[in-house]
Order: C-alpha cells, then sequence, then structure tokens
C-alpha cells in the first residue's frame, strides 16, 4: 500500500518529497496562496492548482484512513478478522473497496437471509452450492421444521436462497468486477412519466433518451436528476446498450465469479436461477444507486469546476481604475438610482431620475445628470445591465454628448447588486442609505474594481454557473471559497483603501482581525509600513507571515511594502541593491538594469533561486496588476431589443457566463445570446474555456432569433451562413456526448445526418433554461 504522500504525488504529478512538504506546512496552519507564492524552495514550486487538488486529496484519503480504521476495529470487535481480510482492508485505496470488503461485516436490519439462518438453513445453502449433483427438494426435505419457521420444502429452498443471494451480493470482488463493468457499458435510461408530459414540457428532450453513464456530460446528467426529482422523468441503469444481453452477460460474470455453471447437475438450475435473482433483485438495484451516485458527484464536480472558473474569469476581469464613477441602476417605473463614488470608492453624491415611463422626464434626468458629472468631476458611467438598461444607454449617450463626448459608459454586470444590498454588510457600510441606491454604488464600484466588489457577495449570488443549486452546497460553497482566495491574493491589496470584506480574503486573516484593520486604520490613520500591522489586535507573527505579502501600502516608508516582495526576503533585496551600487528607490523598476543580473548570485541557504527570480520579477514592476487593460464592448446603435435583431448581424458583446455546451453573451438586448460549443472556433473545442472566458469581448453573428421564447442564436464563426447545416463532427456531437444534436434516441445510434445549426442551437437553449 502506498503511502499518503505517495498517493498524492502520482495525482498531481509531483514528488512524494515535494507532497510532504506541502502537507506539512499546511498542517502548521499555512494557506495554499502563501505556499503558492512564498515557499517554492520549500515545495518544489508546486503551484497553487497543484496544492489545491492536494488540499482536496489530502482530505479525502485521510477520511478515508479513518474509516479504514473504524472497520478494522469492528470486524476485530465481531472475531472475524483474519489476516487475508486485514490485508485486503489495508490495501484498498478508495472508499468504494473500503466498503465492499465491510458489506458483510456491516450491522445491518434482520434480512431474510439473516432470519432464515437463524432457521438452521445455512448449511442447506452451502452444501446446495458445494455439492450440485443433489436435487435441491431432495436436500431440504431434511431442513423442514415448522417450530422454527419452515414449514415445507419450498420454505425451506426460499430460505436458503437468501442465504445464497446475500452471500453473493456482499463478495467484494464481484462487487468491483460489475462496477467497473457497468461503467463502462451501462447505459442510463430516461422516460417520461405518464401525465407528465405538459407539466414538463421544459425537459422533452430527454422523455425517451439513453446515453452511456461513463460519458455523459454533466449538465446532462444533472438535467435528468432534476427532472427525476420534479417526477417527470423515471431514471434506469441499464447493464449495457442491450438491455436483455446485458442482463444475460451479467448473470453470467455473477455464477462464474459464484463458482456456479451448467453442467447437467441436479442443483444447477436452482443455482443458476439464484444467480439470476442475485443480479437482477439484488446487485443491479445496489449498483444502479451506486453509480448514480458516482455519475452524480462527477458531474457535481464539473459543474462546480465550470462554476469556479467562470466566478475566477469575472472577479480577475479588467478594473477601469481609480476613476470618479457614476452607477445607473436602471428601472422603469421606479427611476433610474444614481450613484457617484470617488476614485477611492467613497461614495459623493445619490439621485433617482425617471426619464422612462410612466413620467417620461428625459430632459431633466439629462440636467440632473449632467450637474452631478460636473459637480463631481465623473469620467466613467456604469450602466446595470438589468430591466431598462439599453434605454438608459441611450440616456447616457445623449448625456455624454451633451457633455462634449470626455465621459465614457460601459453596460456592467449586475448579477448579486441586489443581495448585497440588502445584506447585512451594506447595511453596516451605509446605515442611512435607501436599499435600492446601494445597487447603484455596488454598480459603479465594481467598475473600478470588480474584484474588490464582488468579494462582498455570496459567490452563488453572481449567477455564473451551471446547475449550482443542485450540487452539494458544502462542496461548492468551500471550492468556490478557495476561487476568491486565489483570485484576491493573486492580485494583492492596497490594506489603507480594502473594505473588511475584501481584507477578510487574504491569506492568515479571519474576518474578526480584517474588522481591526479597518477600525485601526480609521482611529489612526493610513499604515505607513507593513511592520505596523504587527500593532492590529490578534494579528500575530504567524497571521503577519501569511498576509504580509499580499497586502501592499503605496507611498509609504518602505518602497518594498507596495510590492509583492515578502517582508522576510527585503535582506535579498539589500543584497541586490547593494551589488548595483544605488539606492532602492532607483532600482525599483529599473527593468534594463535588474534584467542583467544573475539571480544565482544572490541565493542563500533560505532563499533559492525561484524566489530570487521572483524577486526580481516584482522589482522589476512593483505590485503589478495581474489583470488584463480594462476595454469596454460597444454595442451597435438602434439594437436594443430582440426585435431589433436581425439574423445575420454581426455584434459586439460580452462573455457573461460559458457552460459546458456554450457560452453566453451580452449584446445589449436585456437577454444573452447563446454560442453553442460547435460555434466558439473553426477548430474542434471540447471545452468552451479553451475559446472564451466570462468578461471577455467577442464579435458574434446572430443565426436565429426566437421572439417566442426569448432566445438567441449565436456564432464566433463569423463565415457561418444562417440556416445552413455544417457537415462537422461538432454540428452532429453524438461521437462526444451529442451535446448539439436532438434529443429523443438512444446515444448509441449515429446521427443519420448533419444536424442544422440552429437545431444545435435550439437544443443547447433548451438544456440552458433547465437551470
Amino acid at each position: 500500500m502506498l503511502s499518503i504522500e505517495q498517493r498524492i504525488a502520482q495525482d498531481i504529478a509531483a514528488q512524494p518529497a515535494q507532497v510532504k512538504a506541502a502537507i506539512e506546512l499546511l498542517d502548521g496552519g499555512a494557506t495554499v496562496p502563501f505556499i503558492a507564492r512564498y515557499r517554492k524552495e520549500v515545495t518544489g514550486a508546486l503551484d497553487d492548482t497543484q496544492l489545491r487538488l492536494l488540499e482536496e486529496r489530502l482530505g479525502y484519503l485521510r477520511e478515508l484512513e479513518d474509516r479504514r480504521a473504524a472497520i478494522l476495529a469492528s470486524i476485530e470487535e465481531q472475531g472475524k478478522l483474519d489476516d487475508a481480510l486485514k490485508a485486503q482492508i489495508l490495501e484498498a485505496d478508495t472508499k468504494a473497496r473500503l466498503e465492499d470488503l465491510y458489506l458483510p461485516y456491516k450491522p445491518k436490519r434482520r434480512t431474510k437471509a439473516q432470519i432464515a439462518r437463524e432457521a438452521g438453513l445455512e448449511p442447506l445453502a452451502l452444501g446446495l452450492r458445494e455439492d450440485p449433483t443433489v436435487a435441491p427438494e431432495e436436500r431440504a426435505a431434511a431442513f423442514v421444521d415448522a417450530d422454527k419457521g419452515v414449514p415445507d420444502v419450498k420454505a425451506a429452498l426460499d430460505g436458503a436462497r437468501q442465504i445464497l443471494i446475500e452471500s453473493i451480493a456482499e463478495d467484494a470482488a464481484l462487487l468491483g468486477e460489475l462496477r467497473d463493468w457497468v461503467w463502462s457499458k451501462g447505459q442510463v435510461r430516461a422516460k417520461v412519466v405518464e401525465g407528465k408530459e405538459n407539466e414538463g414540457a421544459k425537459f422533452r428532450d430527454y422523455f425517451d433518451h439513453a446515453e452511456a453513464i461513463g460519458k455523459i456530460p454533466s449538465h446532462r446528467m444533472l438535467a435528468l436528476l432534476r427532472a427525476r426529482n420534479e417526477g417527470v422523468l423515471a431514471l434506469d441503469l441499464l447493464p449495457t446498450a442491450e438491455p436483455e444481453q446485458g442482463n444475460a452477460e451479467a448473470e453470467g460474470r455473477v455464477a462464474a465469479a459464484a463458482g456456479i455453471a451448467a453442467r447437467g447437475r441436479a442443483a444447477d438450475a436452482w443455482l443458476l436461477d439464484t444467480c439470476r435473482l442475485a443480479w437482477r433483485v439484488k446487485l443491479h438495484l445496489s449498483l444502479t444507486l451506486d453509480l448514480f451516485g458516482r455519475a452524480r458527484e462527477g458531474a457535481e464536480d464539473e459543474a462546480i469546476r465550470v462554476f469556479g472558473d467562470n466566478l475566477k474569469d469575472l472577479m480577475l476581469a479588467a478594473p477601469a481604475g481609480p476613476k470618479v464613477v457614476m452607477g445607473l441602476d436602471p428601472g422603469i417605473r421606479t427611476g433610474v438610482k444614481v450613484a457617484v463614488v470617488d476614485a477611492t470608492g467613497k461614495l459623493l453624491a445619490t439621485s433617482t431620475v425617471y426619464p422612462h415611463e410612466p413620467r417620461r422626464q428625459w430632459d431633466q434626468s439629462l440636467a440632473e445628470l449632467g450637474a452631478l458629472c460636473l459637480r463631481h468631476g465623473v469620467a466613467l458611467i456604469a450602466i446595470g445591465n438589468g430591466t431598462a438598461s439599453r434605454e438608459t444607454d441611450k440616456l447616457a449617450g445623449e448625456l455624454i454628448k451633451k457633455l462634449g463626448g470626455t465621459i465614457a459608459k460601459i453596460v456592467v454586470s449586475e448579477a448579486g447588486a441586489s443581495v448585497y444590498s440588502a445584506s447585512e454588510m451594506a447595511a453596516r457600510e451605509f446605515p442611512g442609505l435607501d436599499v435600492s441606491l446601494r445597487g447603484a454604488v455596488s454598480i459603479a464600484r465594481r467598475l473600478q474594481d470588480p474584484l474588490a466588489e464582488l468579494v462582498k457577495i455570496e459567490p452563488k449570488a453572481i449567477g455564473v454557473g451551471q446547475y449550482q443549486h443542485d450540487v452539494n452546497q458544502i462542496k461548492l460553497a468551500r471550492a468556490l471559497d478557495a476561487k476568491v482566495e486565489d483570485c484576491v491574493n493573486a492580485v494583492g491589496v492596497d490594506v489603507n483603501t480594502a473594505s473588511a470584506p475584501l481584507l477578510s480574503r487574504v491569506a492568515g486573516l479571519s474576518s474578526s482581525v480584517a474588522e481591526n484593520i479597518v477600525r485601526h486604520r480609521d482611529e489612526n490613520g493610513p499604515f505607513r509600513t507593513r511592520q505596523s500591522l504587527k500593532k492590529v489586535p490578534r494579528l500575530g507573527d504567524k497571521a503577519f507571515e501569511q498576509c504580509a505579502g499580499f497586502l501592499r501600502i503605496a507611498e509609504g516608508d518602505e518602497p518594498l511594502d507596495a510590492s509583492g516582495v515578502h517582508p522576510e526576503a527585503y535582506p535579498v533585496v539589500a543584497r541586490i541593491v547593494a551589488a548595483c551600487g544605488r539606492e532602492a528607490r532607483q532600482v525599483i523598476g529599473d527593468g534594463a538594469l535588474l534584467r542583467g543580473l544573475n539571480p544565482s548570485q544572490f541565493t542563500d541557504e533560505r532563499f533559492g533561486l525561484p524566489t530570487v527570480r521572483d524577486i526580481l520579477k516584482e522589482l522589476e514592476k512593483p505590485g503589478r496588476d495581474p489583470r488584463p487593460a480594462f476595454v469596454a464592448p460597444t454595442f451597435a446603435e438602434g439594437v436594443e431589443d430582440l426585435k431589433d435583431l436581425v439574423v445575420g448581424m454581426v455584434l459586439e458583446g460580452r462573455v457573461t457566463n460559458v457552460a459546458a455546451f456554450g457560452a453566453f453573451v451580452d449584446i445589449g438586448v436585456h437577454q444573452d445570446g447563446l454560442v453553442h460549443v460547435s460555434a466558439l472556433s473553426h477548430k474542434f473545442v471540447r471545452d468552451p474555456r479553451e475559446a472564451v472566458k466570462a468578461g471577455d469581448i467577442v464579435k458574434v453573428k446572430v443565426m436565429e432569433v426566437d421572439l417566442q421564447r426569448q432566445r438567441i442564436a449565436l456564432s464566433m464563426r463569423l463565415d457561418d451562413v444562417p440556416g445552413e447545416a455544417r457537415n462537422t463532427r461538432e454540428s452532429r456531437g453524438g461521437d462526444r456526448g451529442d451535446r448539439g444534436a436532438p434529443r429523443g434516441a438512444p446515444a448509441r445510434k449515429p446521427a443519420a445526418a448533419p444536424a442544422p445549426v440552429n437545431s444545435a442551437f435550439a437544443d443547447a437553449f433548451a438544456r440552458a433554461r433547465k437551470n
């Protein structure tokens, strides 16, 4: 049995020594961002992705070891633990294998087999299996005993059969073999529940559907499970594509494992019938539950991964930077909520204007907005993308023209803004401000710095996942929190301007310590050095070690405090500066000088080449922001609603969400359009994120508009012709899980002809609407 370190090393493509070092750091209270950034020598430069996987696998394997110990203790207490069984348990490398081995010894309810054993029928069962030459009825006659609840031969044989079925179903080797076989060959079969056709119309693609369980895409598996939970579909697991043939093969496998075969002996037929029942009554059901659970877990993991990747892209979207911004939260009858924030995000002014129905105070709204822009020096206007966003965008466009075109306007996602507005956090931040106006503040600030504002919102409320409500919520929250932590620490945080929610995401800082930092800053003024952070209550040496490198102090007393160089490495910088013969401030930012240095000249026992190289890069561009430069999409004039769209027009938009079947793009018409995975590129795209990510600005062609169902089909293949079939494997989809072809036939049957582009889009939209 490999050690935990060896098993994890195989999983993350690393050496056991690297894994061991990382585990020691994690057990010592170090965070993943800190280890990835500042302990490269110790771990052999494991990156944050490897470390997150290591952390996850470490938890699983430690749970496995705890369970192994509990199972060994339980079986030993029963007096049934022999050397062979102990060796098998010690070698089990998965929870499933461990539970298979424990199954015969696991305390259970009083079963029919147990009742039969209590009636003394176990010798009959063993005798029939070990010596099939005697007729079952003849052997069973000796076990008839009414006082023991065995009134006749039939009852004796029924009891013996229950004992054999339970014994067969608890054979760990057989369970493992069948599990692997059904996973590789099995088919999920979905059938609509009679009478649910209208109620479950949104699932009509799956009313008669079959697909390989081991290959079904995550979004489709979650859709099937949701439909079953809503009572629309009945799901079954067929052992192979041909059910009867598959059941016969399964029964054969069971018989072979039990040492039972048709050799013309008196009990052979009875024993084979027992194997048939063991499969159909016991094993098939347990494997169906087991493998549906495995498929669900895999689908959930994939959905969580997609959500996490989208969240990361959104949080690391380009910031507009420290500019005065006017946030407009569009509304029709309730008016457009207005908030102006300064370059640091401080609220300067609020208002509400009513340019739309029913008041139609267009000119008055322009005058009030214009006055706010001039009074506060507004540089950017952020417009929420909710109801009336295009009408409000038009208002902002006219305002900009009247002001001489010196201001830019950008439509931003307002996902989660209403959640933040009504939160306790927002109430503490703006105690006297109306809830609706808080949303406008959030919209303005998320244009300045998406990361700093989005950390205030529960990740699940940001809305960039697929089937997020169908997955394990604890696992989802843990994964998303890790993504947020990685994003915040990758960018770094200005300790003198950051909010408590943002600071709480910095490695090593809890919510209470983050609050203490803000309180100390308010009471004593801005921090001048990183070392002064140690004066914050409850920010001890360990917390300082973890957080210091990720906190920035601009224009402080120590120039290195504005960089990503950790304070513990300042002596290395001192050696670099001494070798250059200049002042530190002269060395910082001099790329030509720094690139000419030999990193190995500055290593020592503690800081090796990886750290010295990182230091030189950081000195070259201190406090560099890894996020891209800010660019705003330009929505087409006159295209404000679905009815304004014309098939064939090419538009610019921003990717708002990426799912397994494609990408959703905001083109400024209140309804995101879908670029199906087959239309993302001329090249084959397996994962949509290979081509696009949330926040990207893309050009798309309108392929189809369905006004009735509020659907827009788009393509990033700008030479695509609407309505034409595409003779590509992407459009057919049948050979890779059928992401785009119409449902209704078993997946094993190839498509008769390539599907038209619109069919693929319509099918993907149908799936998307189920989320």
